[in-house]
């Protein structure tokens, strides 16, 4: 086993742990891709897009939940939001899945190129909401948090994402709710979700050994500094780090669809 070969896969969980607490995203958005491209650019074996899934999910995981206590700590997790949210996905995504064995992979890419569209835009539009970090003070919609939440959760399963990227967009500028609470409860809620497709992909034996202890220990490194230099960083830099990265991942996402 090649040193060189475990200190990359480390550099692409440490990137992706980093970002995932930073900006409360499961991660996959920027391990998915170095995961299947980096490795035979250097002349290593590729991983296939089921062990990319599978090694994925367990970096989200651990990554989303060490991020989460992070933020928990510092009391900019909303409960309240979670639960009614990380509920309504999982059902969603639940009902996704089971939808998406009946549609062929070019309209379940076409799904994803457009949720992540939506997402993009929706980082560009003004965000009017209060930036409190005084999580008694914050309010929401209720039914609409919910609504949204279970199209969030349907679409993800559809395509067998997590959904985190679209999720803090939705937060932010329809439900109003303060950048750095929006960021926590999403690691919240990408942790609740992330638990079932976990499991999944373990139970699916696509699961390697050696580079999913690799991403964990990255994670445990990286999402709490991520998530430390986060309560440090100004909102709107925050949000464009966001708004940059779901931009690349649409670019990327419709480039291949069209090309």
């Amino acid at each position: 086993m090649d040193i060189t070969w475990i200190l990359t896969i480390f550099v692409i969980g440490f990137l992706g742990s980093f970002i995932s607490g930073m900006v409360g995203i499961g991660g996959s958005i920027i391990n998915y891709p170095m995961l299947l491209f980096i490795p035979p650019a250097l002349g290593y074996a590729a991983f296939s897009p089921q062990e990319v899934s599978a090694i994925s999910a367990v970096q989200v995981f651990f990554a989303s939940f060490l991020g989460m206590l992070v933020f928990r700590k510092g009391g900019l997790l909303h409960k309240q939001l979670v639960a009614y949210m990380g509920i309504s996905i999982i059902i969603g995504s639940f009902l996704g899945s089971f939808v998406s064995n009946s549609l062929s992979s070019a309209v379940i890419n076409m799904v994803y190129a457009v949720l992540a569209l939506i997402a993009a835009i929706m980082m560009f539009l003004p965000k009017k909401g209060s930036d409190s970090q005084d999580v008694s003070k914050v309010t929401f919609n209720k039914p609409l948090a919910v609504s949204l939440a279970l199209i969030i959760g349907t679409v993800s399963g559809i395509v067998g994402a997590a959904g985190a990227f679209i999720t803090v967009p939705v937060m932010l500028v329809v439900l109003k709710i303060p950048t750095r609470i929006a960021i926590a409860s999403s690691l919240a809620i990408t942790f609740i979700s992330s638990i079932g497709s976990t499991t999944g992909k373990l139970m699916g034996g696509h699961m390697l050994l050696i580079p999913s202890i690799v991403l964990v220990s990255a994670s445990l490194i990286a999402s709490p500094i991520g998530a430390k230099l986060s309560k440090k960083i100004n909102t709107k830099m925050l949000q464009w780090i966001l708004a940059l990265l779901i931009t690349a991942t649409v670019v990327k996402i419709w480039i291949s669809i069209l090309f």
